[in-house]
């Protein structure tokens, strides 16, 4: 007994210096998980988690100026596919987030995110792509889409899929797992490149439907065509990129196992920041703008009114020449023809047009009376006895 405890003390002595050194940035108390978040001689773990973080804050930030832009967009169109995007930019914040799973060391919990979000979180930004795709290949032929909810329940199906898969492939090789414990870290690089195999299906899907928008008869839509055109190019080539170097590029390096945490989180930090660059800023700017068949037919009406007093106005502004009845001929005049009030309207439907009674008509017809006076002229009679009709007629 007396010799027990010294031969514990000493069987827990290599222990206490068989810790890791923590390195440089990191405090020593700290679970070597974490040491990627603040180890100043590798660098990659930081300079990724930086953009992950930016990422974030500009997720969070454009997700709230879409949905508060909403009142304000007058193209019902649009308006419809709000929805729809507003799902792509939760799917593209979880991409930043994951981004994090990555950077911390493997363990249960880390591992079985991995496996699950990162095609869930990629199947619902390339369904979301899909689904607009199919809409805008509808409006740049017809200028008339599927109503929102239908845009939206195609990008859930879509994105429910992968869930079915993911959760399928979860419980058959690590819940069920019959050989030793169940360890969801032990998963072989090609397995998990096969389980992505409906997300690339979505990927080229998005792809090869966004051709057909840039050729259509309304091309104010062509340009959002152009948007997820360039974004799921760009996500081709990252995909195959991270594919290629995840499955033979780092074995052939010499840095299979190092290098397979970095390379995931790298492709995903940049597809996402693709998503947000190529495709959600470009639309969030766009979903106010009006379009040019809206402003055409706001300027359908012009703002001059026509009422009755501008007919009036018109009529006497054509009629400058007044004539002086007093050097006239003595034939009587003719009345002057008539002239409807309704005589200058165009055949434009307005609120404003002033409807004349007949009394309004009578008084304007008493106001201007004095000028259709006809004022006689005195002439000498050759009759003798005619010099009293011309005093009367003087004196009139």
């Amino acid at each position: 007994c007396r010799m027990g405890t010294p031969a514990v003390l000493l069987a827990l002595l290599p222990t206490a210096t068989a810790q890791p050194t923590p390195p440089p940035g990191c405090r020593h108390d700290l679970s070597s998980l974490y040491y990627n978040l603040c180890d100043l001689s590798a660098g990659w773990g930081i300079g990724v988690e930086a953009v992950a973080s930016l990422g974030v804050v500009t997720t969070f930030v454009l997700t709230i100026v879409l949905v508060a832009s909403l009142p304000f967009v007058q193209d019902r169109q649009k308006k419809s596919l709000v929805a729809t995007q507003v799902f792509f930019l939760l799917g593209t914040f979880g991409l930043f987030c994951l981004t994090f799973d990555f950077i911390v060391g493997p363990d249960f919990s880390t591992c079985t995110s991995r496996r699950f979000l990162f095609g869930v979180l990629f199947a619902i930004c390339f369904s979301c792509l899909l689904a607009h795709a199919v809409a805008l290949n509808f409006l740049v032929r017809r200028n008339r889409a599927p109503r929102g909810w239908v845009t939206l329940a195609v990008a859930l199906s879509l994105a429910s899929v992968e869930v079915i898969i993911n959760a399928e492939w979860l419980i058959i090789t690590v819940a069920r797992r019959e050989a030793g414990p169940a360890d969801p870290c032990q998963l072989a690089d090609a397995d998990f490149v096969m389980a992505l195999i409906y997300v690339m299906a979505l990927l080229a899907a998005a792809f090869g439907t966004a051709w057909p928008t840039l050729c259509g008869r309304y091309g104010r839509w062509r340009k959002h065509g152009a948007f997820i055109l360039a974004t799921t190019g760009l996500s081709v080539a990252i995909w195959l990129a991270w594919t290629i170097m995840y499955l033979y590029g780092n074995r052939r390096a010499g840095h299979k196992p190092g290098w397979d945490d970095p390379t995931l989180a790298i492709a995903l930090v940049c597809n996402a920041a693709a998503f947000l660059l190529l495709y959600v800023i470009p639309e969030v700017t766009h979903v106010t703008r009006h379009s040019p068949e809206q402003a055409f037919e706001d300027d359908g009406y012009p703002t001059r009114g026509v009422g009755y007093e501008t007919i009036l106005k018109e009529q006497k502004s054509q009629s400058m020449f007044v004539e002086n009845k007093a050097f006239s001929m003595d034939e009587p005049s003719f009345a002057k023809k008539p002239v409807s009030p309704y005589s200058g309207y165009n055949g434009q439907l307005l609120t404003s047009v002033y409807q004349p009674t007949e009394m309004a008509l009578m008084h304007k017809g008493t106001s201007e009376g004095p000028y259709d006076v006809i004022l006689p002229r005195a002439s000498t009679s050759p009759m003798p006895g005619s010099a009293s009709s011309t005093l009367r007629a003087e004196d009139a």
